[in-house]
C-alpha cells in the first residue's frame, strides 16, 4: 500500500537540522550521509532529503548520490521563502539531478494554526504562494515532477485542494497525518476530501495534553496516539495504492493549538462543529494527564546524548508498531 520510508525531521537533532547554524546544533549530527546509511539499514523504501543538505551540491555530486539511494525512491524537500518573486528553479534542479519525481513543499511558515497572529499577512502569504505555484507547476511539468503542498499546520484540506487545482494538473498534496489537528481538522475528514489529491504521505502521529486554551499537540512514535491510521489507510488506498509515506516524528517542542480562544479561529472559513468534535474525542484517546511534564529533552535542555536517543527509541518503536500493522517489512536496527 505504501512505499514506507524516512524523513530527517524527526530525527532533527540527531542528523543535525535542530538548532542548525546555532550553538545548539548537535556537534556529532550524522549528517546526510549517516541519514541515507540510516534509512537503508531500517530497509526503507523511500528516502526524502532537506533542501539545506542538497542546495550546496553540484549536479556531479547530485548524480552521486542519485547512484546511492538507487534501492529507494528519493522525495526532495523544499518549501516558500514568502519571499518576493521567489522562485522553484533550485528545487528542481535538485529533484531532476537526484532522479525524484516529487518535490514537497509547505507554502507558509505559520504553525500550531496561529493565523490570526499573522493579521492581514495571512491573506498575502496564501496569494504570494498560489502565485508562485501557478507560476513554477509548469517548469516542474517540464522536468517531469509533482509539486505536493503539505498542511504544515497552516492550511486545512478545502484549501489545499483549491490551490492545487488552481495551480494545475502536476500539484498534488503532502498529507500530514497528524497536523489536521492543527486547524481544527479531523484526519479522517482530510483524507476523504484530500485522496484524489494525495501525492505523499507523512505518518506522524501525536498525544494530546489539554489545557485551558486548547491542547498541546505532543510526539509520540507512529501508532502510539491519536492519529487513526487504520482509518485513513484504506481511504488513501482507494485513492492512489501506491503512496510513497516518510516516517516522521513530530517537532521537538510541543504544538499549543488554542482552539478554545475565539480569536485564533481569526482567518479561517467555517469548519462543522460535529467533526472538530470528532477530532476532539480522538485527542483524548492515549492524552496525556494535564499536570504530566510533556517536555522532551530538547525542551529540557537535556544533555544532547539524551535527545539523540530519545529520537531513535521513538523511531525503533515507530517501526514496530508498522510491522504490527502489516504495512511494511522493516530491518530492526
Amino acid at each position: 500500500m505504501f512505499r514506507i520510508g524516512l524523513n530527517p525531521y524527526g530525527l532533527a537533532y540527531t542528523v543535525g537540522l535542530q538548532g542548525w547554524g546555532t550553538s545548539r546544533a548537535n556537534p556529532r549530527a550524522i549528517g546526510l550521509s549517516g541519514f541515507v546509511d540510516l534509512a537503508r539499514q531500517i530497509g526503507a523504501q523511500c528516502i526524502e532529503l532537506d533542501w539545506r543538505w542538497l542546495t550546496p551540491l553540484a549536479d556531479a555530486d547530485l548524480g552521486r548520490l542519485r547512484g546511492e539511494l538507487a534501492d529507494m525512491t528519493p522525495v526532495c524537500s523544499f518549501w516558500l521563502s514568502q519571499e518576493r518573486a521567489e522562485t522553484l528553479t533550485e528545487a528542481i534542479r535538485c529533484a531532476a539531478a537526484l532522479g525524484a519525481t516529487l518535490v514537497r513543499l509547505h507554502l507558509t511558515p505559520v504553525l500550531e494554526g496561529r493565523r490570526a497572529d499573522c493579521g492581514s499577512r495571512w491573506q498575502d502569504m496564501v496569494e504570494h504562494a498560489r502565485a508562485t505555484l501557478r507560476r513554477e507547476a509548469p517548469h516542474a511539468a517540464d522536468a517531469g515532477l509533482t509539486l505536493a503542498i503539505e498542511d504544515h499546520q497552516d492550511l486545512g484540506s478545502e484549501e489545499l485542494v483549491a490551490i492545487a487545482e488552481e495551480a494545475g494538473p502536476n500539484v498534488g498534496i503532502t498529507f500530514d497525518t497528524g497536523n489536521p489537528f492543527a486547524v481544527g481538522e479531523d484526519p479522517v475528514e482530510f483524507a476523504r476530501r484530500a485522496a484524489a489529491r494525495i501525492r505523499h504521505v507523512h505518518l506522524k502521529d501525536y498525544q494530546a495534553q489539554f489545557t485551558s486554551q486548547g491542547f498541546r499537540l505532543v510526539r509520540c512514535a507512529v501508532g502510539d496516539g491519536c492519529v487513526p491510521f487504520q482509518e485513513i489507510a484504506p481511504i488513501l488506498a482507494s485513492a492512489a495504492p501506491f503512496l510513497t509515506a516518510s516516517i516522521e516524528l513530530g517537532a521537538l517542542d510541543a504544538r499549543h493549538i488554542r482552539v478554545f480562544e475565539p480569536g485564533w479561529w481569526s482567518g479561517y472559513g467555517r469548519r462543522e462543529a460535529r467533526e472538530l468534535a470528532t477530532a476532539l474525542g480522538r485527542l483524548q484517546h492515549h492524552r496525556i494527564e494535564a499536570d504530566a511534564d510533556h517536555s522532551t529533552p530538547w525542551e529540557r535542555v537535556a544533555p544532547g546524548d539524551a535527545t539523540v536517543e530519545y529520537e531513535m527509541h521513538q523511531l525503533q518503536r515507530s517501526l514496530e508498531n508498522l510491522r504490527s500493522l502489516g504495512w511494511m517489512r522493516f530491518k530492526t536496527t
